[in-house]
């Protein structure tokens, strides 16, 4: 049974002209809220023929493809290789374009714990701990991300159904908890690097990713 969610509303929305390191460049309509549940300034991106995906999908066609993705500084501003958000966010901007759909950006940096609770984790990950074990050394739990405002942006904007794009199970199941209808998940690209190696294999391992890591080795 779905949660009732508290409402919002979209507050402004204007369109912004994208461009990627790449090359790659695609213009966005960009929305703000009003009465998201945690008061960040949480931001929605709709890509490509976002209406059209949302009017179908609502009507009970194929559904726009819908990617949250949590803020990461050091990957999405800075290209940091012990992760791979930058690569994620450069890919679901594309594949969201050509479908039509939305991109989430969620201001919940470090898997919810914020930015220097990350780069403290980070060091402690230096030491010999994993991605999820640090978090848990600092006192957080392994994930503190909630979606809760994830499914109030999609209900502001008038999207019942979504494809999701994302590998991570816990998206989906959180997003259907709040009475959004995920049609299906679509698998993001493996983004994998000498530098990122042991920190994909935890998130396949202990986060239940769905990721093909057939060059990761312990």
């Amino acid at each position: 049974m779905s949660e009732p969610l508290p409402p919002a509303a979209v507050r402004t929305q204007v369109t912004v002209p994208l461009r990627f390191p790449d090359g790659y460049a695609t213009d966005a309509r960009v929305f703000t809220f009003d009465g998201l549940a945690d008061g960040r300034e949480h931001l929605a991106f709709g890509l490509g023929d976002w209406t059209g995906a949302r009017d179908r999908g609502a009507a009970g066609g194929a559904p726009p493809l819908v990617r949250p993705h949590s803020e990461c500084l050091t990957g999405d501003v800075f290209g940091s290789q012990r992760c791979d958000c930058g690569p994620q966010l450069r890919e679901a901007a594309e594949r969201i374009s050509d479908r039509g759909g939305f991109l989430l950006y969620l201001r919940q940096e470090g898997r919810g714990i914020g930015l220097y609770a990350k780069l403290d984790a980070y060091a402690l990950q230096d030491a010999g701990l994993d991605t999820y074990e640090a978090n848990e050394a600092l006192g957080h739990r392994p994930d503190e991300r909630d979606y809760t405002v994830a499914a109030q942006m999609l209900a502001a904007l008038g999207v019942p159904r979504i494809a999701l794009l994302s590998n991570n199970p816990d998206k989906a199941a959180q997003l259907r908890g709040h009475g959004v209808t995920v049609a299906g998940r679509v698998a993001t690209g493996v983004y994998l690097s000498p530098a990122n190696a042991g920190y994909l294999a935890t998130k396949a391992s202990r986060g239940a990713h769905a990721l093909d890591l057939p060059l990761v080795r312990d």
